[in-house]
């Protein structure tokens, strides 16, 4: 009798704490942002206008004016030869800077003077929402059929981009025009937890778990930060992006899987490089939490999913 006790007292209070988890996830939910749920008016570029360029590259940048110069580089050098062999071929760079407490915006800027505006562009945030935040907000202001987006530290060569094209065209027709194709570094994996402490290993091992267990089981690396999406694609998903920190990518997907929007994984190059805002801990945690509510704010009604309109 104690032992049927005990397993009626523990049901009793995994289902009270389950509710009152559920319970904190959709009153602490937030309401879409501003921009999420409106068209922008005036001449200013919008991702609710038709596309003008074939690509806009988003490169998110927080505290980054020793590593942007190496990427923009690399990529405007790639970028500028690919238009010479073709000259249909256009593009622009969005360059978000994150509130940046160092020189980030002025180093972007030599850059807008070198290339033109029209080329490179730099928005600059007041405070530091975090990469989802500046993602998103360079997206909204792209003029691309397709947008690519890419980390300032430029750890996944950017000729990669090639990879990620073909595995793009690889997944037509596209459904409504819509489809992302994800960078990946999953078959690095063996040779990065060589490098890694036990404790780190562990880590991430349980938030591929908790990514898989609780959003998206289609995709082994979540968290590339070089993803294809096509105008499409990337409109429906941001407008109803709610996550401005680092699992960001995460609800990003799990909206493109609730849409069934197709997705492609491809291996790319990458280099780990110096300088990571990745704090391994304390960032670990916060995404686990994150991931946790994205599942239950969405089960739960307090985020839901709405189709957006072009002009």
């Amino acid at each position: 009798q104690l032992g049927k006790l005990l397993t009626k007292w523990s049901t009793i209070f995994l289902i009270s704490f389950s509710s009152q988890i559920c319970a904190i996830a959709h009153v602490t939910a937030k309401t879409m942002p501003q921009e999420a749920t409106e068209c922008r008016k005036g001449s200013a570029p919008s991702i609710h206008d038709p596309a003008t360029r074939e690509l806009s590259v988003v490169v998110p940048s927080y505290n980054e004016e020793n590593r942007l110069p190496l990427m923009m580089d690399e990529a405007l050098d790639y970028l500028e030869k690919r238009q010479k062999q073709d000259p249909s071929f256009t593009y622009e760079v969005i360059v978000v800077n994150d509130g940046s407490k160092d020189q980030t915006a002025k180093v972007a800027k030599e850059y807008c003077k070198k290339y033109g505006s029209d080329k490179v562009r730099v928005i600059s945030l007041e405070k530091n929402r975090g990469k989802g935040g500046a993602v998103r907000t360079g997206v909204f202001s792209s003029r691309g059929k397709k947008i690519l987006m890419a980390d300032a530290d430029g750890a996944t060569k950017f000729a990669d981009i090639e990879k990620v094209e073909e595995g793009l065209n690889n997944l037509r027709p596209w459904p409504k025009e819509m489809a992302i194709s994800c960078g990946s570094r999953a078959h690095l994996e063996k040779d990065s937890i060589a490098k890694r402490s036990y404790f780190r290993t562990l880590l991430m091992y349980g938030f591929h778990f908790l990514v898989w267990f609780l959003c998206v089981k289609e995709i082994r690396d979540t968290q590339c930060g070089f993803k294809l999406l096509t105008r499409e694609a990337a409109l429906q998903t941001f407008s109803n992006l709610h996550i401005e920190r680092w699992a960001f990518d995460v609800e990003l997907l799990y909206i493109a899987q609730c849409l069934k929007i197709p997705i492609a994984e491809v291996a790319v190059n990458w280099t780990e490089i110096e300088g990571s805002k990745l704090v391994p801990f304390w960032s670990w945690l916060q995404m686990g939490r994150d991931l946790l509510f994205i599942r239950l704010r969405y089960m739960t009604g307090a985020w839901k999913l709405e189709a957006k309109k072009c002009n």
